[in-house]
């Protein structure tokens, strides 16, 4: 007599869901006030009393997406009755909050388990560590018991681990029903080694782009938004081009008041849209959201598609997409450095995922002209690790060299180290910050670590425990913070 719990799985990216007409739950924010909700699990409970037992129940999921076409993306979905699942809480307790450990040495936290039934709560606790290349590192399995509304607390002891990080699987199993939770944890993260694979010509080859980018012309072109701007804020639609002549476009947002002020660019997460709705609120800093070839309003001159996007002429170095998509950054800060309201001595670029990846190329690729780089979750690092530790993209490339047997899969690994944001990372100037999240299955930590551990500048990181691709919306308060506290804004 519980009631009932609806499982969504994860969204993209935020929703309102209705019982019968009737708001049950939420995760993140719809418009004007959007937060996004991606890369959490929906589990919404429905009231006994709610359920129209023996008829018809209605449910709608109302899904908005700041990027592209919103959908219900991961399983479990499915409807069932308030059981062991909700009343039975498993949670870790650690030292950090963030869960890493950054100490040599054995790896032991506690795991606090809450019994909320009716009855005592007997059954075995069985323990699984798996490294993020799928290696099981120890299995533990220990009894419980734990009174009806009481806690109990064991310690979880997995030993010495090496530097990485590691997913504790914790199935609680009694005699009618199974409790499962999974917990990240980061050992050592600095201490990962990912050597360096630049090809011998790494540097002759974005030297080469930069003369390339530099030979066309910007003709940079702004179109005035009348409908976006406001006593405060003016924007503009942004035309120039790129390498090989390729048209881009992007947002640029600029104070009413005359002045000079610090700039952000906002660089994109992969196949996303790049709308004036994702950049910097203030009206302190000037902003530029800018659409890669091949994204969003710059899909004139190429448009592969998605997927498609990352294979799009990776047999050859000189054309990969990346190559000119990494130029049309650079492209970008030409546009911030033409303009008499900027501060050339304040700037920033931030982005997460493809955007992370983006940011760390243009500061690198640019840098004595950008001052802050801000990346989240960032793609694009450590490819043959990469395709071991996530499911996507690896399987896009494996049907790759199934349809192109022709080229060496060496070949491919090659021309993609050009564009491996790790082998980019060392020529860095500007301060670093990175945010991860430890579940994140799309841009795994490893991967991110791969490429913060060769920059050789003041650097820091934030990890969140329990966010997937998605980080919690805070990340986007402290990503603003560093940036204005950087550019003397506070």
């Amino acid at each position: 007599n519980g009631g009932l719990v609806l499982y969504l799985g994860r969204i993209d990216d935020c929703d309102v869901s209705y019982w019968n007409g009737e708001v049950i739950g939420q995760t993140g924010k719809m418009p004007p006030g959007y937060v996004t909700g991606y890369g959490e699990d929906r589990a919404y409970p429905i009231p006994v009393e709610k359920v129209l037992w023996g008829q018809v129940n209605t449910i709608a999921v109302r899904v908005y997406d700041g990027g592209g076409g919103g959908v219900i993306v991961a399983a479990p979905i499915g409807l069932s009755v308030i059981g062991m699942e909700e009343l039975v809480v498993m949670k870790p307790v650690m030292e950090r909050d963030d869960h890493l450990f950054l100490n040599k040495g054995p790896v032991s936290f506690n795991l606090q388990i809450e019994n909320k039934l009716k009855e005592v709560l007997n059954g075995n606790l069985q323990i699984e560590c798996i490294s993020d290349f799928g290696r099981v590192m120890v299995e533990l399995i220990k009894p419980v018991s734990v009174n009806r509304g009481k806690s109990t607390s064991t310690e979880l002891n997995l030993g010495v681990l090496a530097p990485g990080f590691y997913t504790i699987t914790a199935v609680l199993e009694s005699e009618s029903e199974n409790k499962r939770i999974d917990i990240a944890i980061g050992v050592r993260p600095e201490e990962i080694v990912s050597p360096l694979d630049r090809p011998d010509d790494f540097e002759d080859y974005w030297m080469r782009a930069r003369r390339e980018l530099d030979a066309v012309e910007p003709q940079f072109n702004l179109i005035r938004q009348d409908e976006l701007c406001t006593d405060a804020r003016e924007f503009f639609l942004l035309e120039m081009r790129s390498l090989g002549n390729i048209l881009v476009r992007g947002w640029y947002m600029k104070p009413v008041k005359e002045g000079v002020y610090p700039a952000v660019l906002h660089v994109q997460g992969y196949s996303s849209n790049m709308v004036p709705q994702w950049m910097y609120d203030g009206d302190d800093m000037v902003a530029l959201a800018l659409n890669i070839r091949g994204h969003g309003n710059s899909q004139d001159h190429v448009n592969p598609g998605f997927p498609g996007y990352l294979q799009h002429h990776v047999d050859d170095k000189e054309l990969y997409i990346y190559r000119g998509a990494y130029m049309a950054c650079v492209r970008a800060v030409d546009f911030l450095y033409s303009r008499k309201e900027v501060d050339t001595s304040r700037v920033a670029v931030e982005g997460g995922s493809q955007g992370g990846a983006l940011s760390f190329a243009t500061a690198a690729l640019d840098n004595e002209r950008i001052n802050l780089c801000v990346p989240h979750v960032p793609f694009l690092s450590d490819f043959r690790d990469y395709f071991k530790v996530a499911g996507w993209p690896a399987g896009e490339f494996v049907q790759y060299f199934k349809e192109h047997p022709e080229i060496p899969e060496d070949e491919i690994y090659k021309n993609l180290s050009y564009i491996d944001i790790k082998n980019l990372a060392p020529w860095i100037k500007a301060p670093v910050l990175m945010s991860v999240g430890l579940k994140d299955e799309t841009c795994p930590p490893h991967i991110n670590f791969a490429a913060y551990n060769q920059l050789t500048v003041r650097k820091e990181y934030i990890a969140y425990p329990e966010a997937g691709h998605g980080l919690p919306s805070v990340n986007n308060v402290v990503k603003y913070d560093y940036i204005r506290k950087n550019f003397g804004l506070e």
